[in-house]
Order: C-alpha cells, then sequence, then structure tokens
C-alpha cells in the first residue's frame, strides 16, 4: 500500500528524524510511538501528503485513499452535526443533486420520444447503479451508528457544529474519517477528547478495520487493544517490530541486551587483536602479519547498541499543610446552562488523602463538578471545603490559556512570588526545559510540551488537595509514567478527571460515576468499577444500572417491564423487516423499468399510463424510504 524510503525532515537546517524507510501493508495497525517532539505528528503529516520531506520519497498503490485525523481541524459555520457528517460522502451527495434534478426534469417534460428525453432515462439508471454501488441507500443510517457510537445523542444531530466544544467537533472529524472507507487510516492522538466509553467503542471500530492504520497515541491500553505493529521514533531514528506496544518494550529491551553482550564480546576480540597488533609491530619478522591484522580490524563493523532518549520529568507535589480530616463536602448541589440541567442534587464527601477518579460521558458534569469545586463556576447548593484546605487546580484547557507571545521562563516568571522566584530554573528543568528551551514562546510549544509547561506552573502555588482535570492529554507515555508515579506519591488527596484506563489503574481507590445528571459512587479502583458491570463499555453499564429515583420500581416490575419492551422491540424489528422488502422489491421493479426504458425507449414509454405509473413506483418508494426511518428511530430509542 505504501513504501517509506529514506525520508527525513529537517527544520533550519536541523534533521528532526532521517533515513526512515518502512513499508505499510493492507492488515497493518501500526502504534506510532516516541517523546513528545520526536517527530510523530510531522511524520504523519509527511505520509498524508500534507508536507514535502527534506529527503527520500514515498510510493503509494494506485487509486490509494488516505484519511487523516488532525489535531488542528477547522468547520464551517452554520452546519448541523449530521450535514457535516456526511460531508465525508461527496460523490454520493452529488449523485443525490444530479438525481434530484434528473426526477424533476423527468416530472416535468412531455417530450418523450426525444433522444434528450431518452438520455435522461439512461443517466438515471447509471447513477442509480452508482449510487447503490456506494451505499446511498445504507450511508445515512451508518452515520447515525457511527455518531451514536463516539456519544452522540440523536437530540444532537440536529444542532449546529459552532454550539460544540473542540473536543465534540474533533469527534465529528472522525466521525467522517471512519466512513468514508479509507485505505489508510492517520490518526493523530484520537483517544484525546474522547471518554472512556467511546474510546472502548472506537477500540472495537478499528479491530475490525480492514485497511492499514497508522495512530499516534499515548494511551497504552488503547495501543495494546488495537495495534499490531510499534514504530519507535527515538533520536531521529525508527525502531519498528511487528507487536503491540507493551511486547514491543519487552522484545527492544530483549534486542537491547542481546546488543549489548554482543557488543562486549566483540570488544574483547578487538582489544585481543589490538594487544597482538602492538606485539607483533615490534618485530620485523612479523610486520606482515601486523598490517594483515591491521586492515582486518578496519574491516570489522563495529556493532552499535540503539540508544533511547531516557529524559524524564522530575515531578514532586508536596503537601502545603495538613487539613482536616473532611477536605470537600457537597450537599444537594446542582448546576445548570440555562435551561439544560447538568448536575442535580449531588451529595458527596471526600475525605483527606483520598485518591478520587471522576468518569462518565462526555457532557455528563465532571468537569463542571471540578469547576464548582474551586468556585470557577457559580451553582445552587452547597459545596464546602474543610479545614486548612488549599486546592491546587490543573484544568483541561489550561496549556490553551498560556500567553502566546511570551517565553517559556517569561510564563513561570510572572507566576512566581519572591518566596519562589529562585527555584523556577530549576522547576523548568525538572520538567525538561532547560537551554535554549526556556527561550520558546509558547505559540511554538507541542501540545505536550505546553502541558508540561503548565504543570510546571501548578508547583508554584501551595496545595494539600489537587482537582486535575485530563492531566494526561498530549503526554507522551514517559511523562504520563512520571506523572502517575508522582501523583501515586503524593501525600494530599486526588481528585482527577481522565478518560485514560491505564492511568488510572493503580492510581485511584474510589470512582464517581456520573450519568443522567447524578453520581454515583464506587469504592474500588477503575477495574473493580468496570468489573463492576461485567462489561467492556460503559455503555452497556449505564443500560444495566438501575438509576434511583423518587419512585422505586421492584425486579419483578422492572422484569415485567422489559418483557414488554421487548415485545415491542420485536413487534417494531418485524415491521422494518416488511417495511425493507418492500423497498428492496420496489427498487428492483424500477431497475428493471429503467433498464427497459435505456434499452427499448419507444415501446417502453408508449404503454398506457406509463410515466404516471412509474412516477407513483417513486412515490411510494419514497414514502417507504420515510416510513423506514421512522420506524429504526423507535427502534435505537430501545
Amino acid at each position: 500500500m505504501l513504501n517509506v524510503h529514506n525520508v527525513g525532515v529537517s527544520f533550519m537546517g536541523s534533521d528532526l528524524f532521517s533515513g526512515i524507510t518502512f513499508k505499510l501493508n493492507k492488515g497493518d495497525s501500526v502504534g506510532l510511538i516516541g517523546k513528545n517532539g520526536a517527530g510523530k505528528s510531522t511524520l504523519l503529516k509527511v505520509l498524508s501528503k500534507d508536507i514535502e520531506p527534506s529527503t527520500g520519497d514515498l510510493a503509494f498503490d494506485k487509486d490509494i485513499k488516505i484519511g487523516f485525523l488532525r489535531q488542528d481541524i477547522d468547520f464551517v459555520q452554520g452546519r448541523t452535526i449530521l450535514e457535516e457528517a456526511y460531508q465525508a460522502f461527496e460523490e454520493i451527495k452529488e449523485i443525490e443533486q444530479q438525481l434530484t434534478v434528473i426526477n424533476q426534469q423527468l416530472a416535468e417534460r412531455t417530450d418523450y420520444e426525444s433522444e434528450s428525453y431518452n438520455q435522461l432515462i439512461i443517466d438515471l439508471n447509471e447513477l442509480t447503479e452508482r449510487y447503490e454501488l456506494l451505499g446511498g441507500y445504507n450511508y445515512q443510517g451508518n452515520t447515525e451508528k457511527i455518531l451514536q457510537g463516539l456519544g452522540f445523542q440523536r437530540d444532537d444531530f440536529d444542532k449546529l457544529t459552532d454550539t460544540f466544544s473542540g473536543g465534540w467537533r474533533m469527534r465529528i472529524e472522525l466521525a467522517k474519517l471512519l466512513l468514508q472507507n479509507n485505505d489508510i487510516l492517520l490518526l493523530d492522538e484520537p483517544t484525546n477528547h474522547l471518554d472512556i466509553e467511546s474510546i472502548i467503542w472506537l477500540e472495537g471500530f478499528l479491530k475490525n478495520y480492514s485497511g492499514a492504520i497508522v495512530l499516534v497515541s499515548h494511551d497504552k491500553m488503547f495501543l495494546d487493544n488495537v495495534t499490531n505493529r510499534t514504530i519507535e521514533i527515538s533520536l531521529g531514528q525508527i525502531y519498528d517490530y511487528k507487536k503491540p506496544y507493551s511486547e514491543f518494550l519487552k522484545l527492544r529491551a530483549e534486542i537491547k541486551e542481546k546488543q549489548l553482550q554482543t557488543q562486549k564480546n566483540q570488544q574483547k576480540e578487538i582489544e585481543h587483536t589490538e594487544k597482538l597488533i602492538e606485539k607483533f609491530r615490534a618485530k620485523a619478522s612479523k610486520a606482515a602479519m601486523a598490517q594483515s591484522l591491521i586492515k582486518k580490524l578496519e574491516k570489522v563493523e563495529r556493532i552499535e547498541v540503539d540508544q533511547d532518549d531516557n529524559a524524564v520529568m522530575n515531578v514532586r507535589f508536596q503537601v502545603s499543610k495538613e487539613p482536616g480530616k473532611i477536605v470537600v463536602e457537597a450537599e444537594k448541589a446542582c448546576k445548570s446552562y440555562g435551561d439544560k440541567h447538568v448536575l442535580e442534587n449531588v451529595d458527596m464527601m471526600i475525605e483527606r488523602n483520598a485518591k478520587v477518579a471522576f468518569v462518565g460521558q462526555n457532557g455528563q458534569g465532571k468537569s463542571t463538578l471540578a469547576k464548582m469545586m474551586v468556585g470557577e463556576i457559580p451553582y445552587t447548593g452547597s459545596i464546602k471545603l474543610g479545614h486548612n484546605v488549599e486546592v491546587g487546580y490543573f484544568a483541561q484547557n489550561q496549556s490553551e490559556y498560556l500567553p502566546q507571545e511570551k517565553t517559556v521562563l517569561e510564563i513561570m516568571e510572572d507566576a512566581a512570588n519572591d518566596s519562589n522566584r529562585a527555584r523556577v530554573r530549576d522547576l523548568l528543568g525538572a520538567f525538561l526545559f532547560s537551554g535554549e528551551s526556556v527561550d520558546k514562546k509558547a505559540k511554538v510549544l507541542s501540545g505536550g510540551e505546553r502541558n508540561r509547561l503548565a504543570l510546571c506552573k501548578l508547583l508554584l502555588s501551595p496545595f494539600n488537595v489537587l482537582i486535575m482535570d485530563e492531566p494526561t492529554n498530549h503526554l507522551d507515555i514517559a511523562s504520563k509514567n512520571v506523572l502517575k508515579q508522582a501523583l501515586q506519591n503524593f501525600d494530599g488527596t486526588l481528585i482527577v478527571v481522565s478518560h485514560d484506563r491505564d492511568f488510572l489503574q493503580g492510581l485511584v481507590n474510589k470512582v464517581y460515576g456520573f450519568k443522567d445528571k447524578e453520581i454515583k459512587e464506587y469504592l474500588g479502583g477503575i477495574d473493580f468499577f468496570l468489573e463492576q458491570h461485567q462489561i467492556e463499555s460503559l455503555r452497556e453499564a449505564e443500560k444495566r444500572t438501575v438509576v434511583k429515583s423518587g419512585n422505586d420500581t421492584t425486579k419483578k416490575e422492572a422484569y415485567k417491564l422489559s418483557k414488554e419492551q421487548e415485545k415491542e422491540l420485536k413487534k417494531l424489528k418485524n415491521k422494518s423487516s416488511k417495511i425493507e422488502k418492500q423497498i428492496a422489491d420496489l427498487e428492483e421493479k424500477i431497475t428493471k423499468i429503467d433498464l427497459e426504458l435505456a434499452q427499448n425507449y419507444e415501446e417502453v414509454s408508449s404503454k398506457p399510463n406509463f410515466f404516471e405509473n412509474y412516477k407513483a413506483k417513486k412515490s411510494e418508494l419514497d414514502n417507504l424510504m420515510l416510513a423506514w426511518e421512522e420506524v429504526e428511530e423507535q427502534i435505537a430509542s430501545f
């Protein structure tokens, strides 16, 4: 599908990477890994033809289709979610317009025997066949399934994309790519804006993807579940193994160990040969032998050990002072945005030294509650911070508010006070900002560098309760591991909003699940939370969870209700099947008529009331399609 040969990219005379060679085949699912700034996103841009490589070349199979999910996307204003998602079907939408024009002309014109009218029938037949071949009768249903899998509700479909956050817009772009049947999918950190439920759904989708995938991700569990090959960019070179991430790490360590051992053995042989050369040089009778050994030594290909970029952050979170036993207590806390109720009557108590995770679908109020706790937004009800509580808050979009024109050093110095200003450079060094990198302006920093700077800035303020909203977005795997270790060693209280299952494993001892404006407490880690529902998809969990309400329903009543629903669902499915059969039969009749018209127009069109009957069949087909859509919507509501 794709051959990459000796590719390199340079910026201002400095190589980002060089000599990169690999082949991408159908069925390859590649995890492209490496530290922030290693060149992963740049390599994706080269593969997508967004930028030209400085050296080397790429060879693509003929008519190859490439889909690229970029980190930065632009949307046309004024489109609904469905309209934007339908942009994935350019040819289908174009054919729909052409078919509308042709059908309108057929309905209005009466010159049935003219050559131009006959050509309209031929065009109609060809376009209809092409439309069916492209999946024109299925694309709307497929679009809705993909959008729902990525977390959208049916109520969202007719809302304008302008009203959604950047994260939700990214989901729409991802949906478009998944609908396009591309041969190669290039995904740059696709899980950054997805909740756990949507990540699990995406894993299932990508596992069954028939083309090739190259994805940049810092989610170890996602990489292990989706990929079958790993390419690491390190110090300008690549290491390519047909293993998912965790197996790649083990294999890479084993290979490096063998390289070290082989290098030691070779070095011993070289040292032995050098001693012989020195010994023989002193004797005239052995001079020829010495020269022979020198030539032999010059031809030896020295074994090199793969070099790793082992530089990592050095993070330690200090507790400012000892707080009281209860650090956060909420009673009947509520939050609404206009008519939209996000949280209702939230009761919660978090004790000192707890490690808590907020988990749930996007839009269920996780970040909202975090903002309520730190007093960033108004709310009703009560949220009290305990005695001596000092909160450190890392907002989800905190890195976006860094002053674009200021340097790394200036941003830190502005945030510092007299007591810690002298430590600014040391702190920056601990977060891998040293030398000339402290003079970089915020606008040129990568996503991972911006997150590191925001974390570094956080340490300039005292705290004993740390509230973090998606702290791992854009951080490379090594940095995430360091952050996780630092939080495990943190002696204070941690409240973290995260979609990263691997990051949460072994970090938290309590999970709050957010759903339908309420929260539910689970006394255990993220694995316990998932095991309790015996699922791989949190959506299935939410369907099985009985939410308490004012009118409690007994198990027997719930079972009866479920039986009634199953009965109704069965009826609807039967109805849908009948309509589908009617549609298929009618389409077959219309296609047959179109074919007959194309082959023998005069004879067929001369039949009594031919065009009235033809139009009636078309109208009946449209009505059946509408009826089918209504039934499918009812089925989807179960």
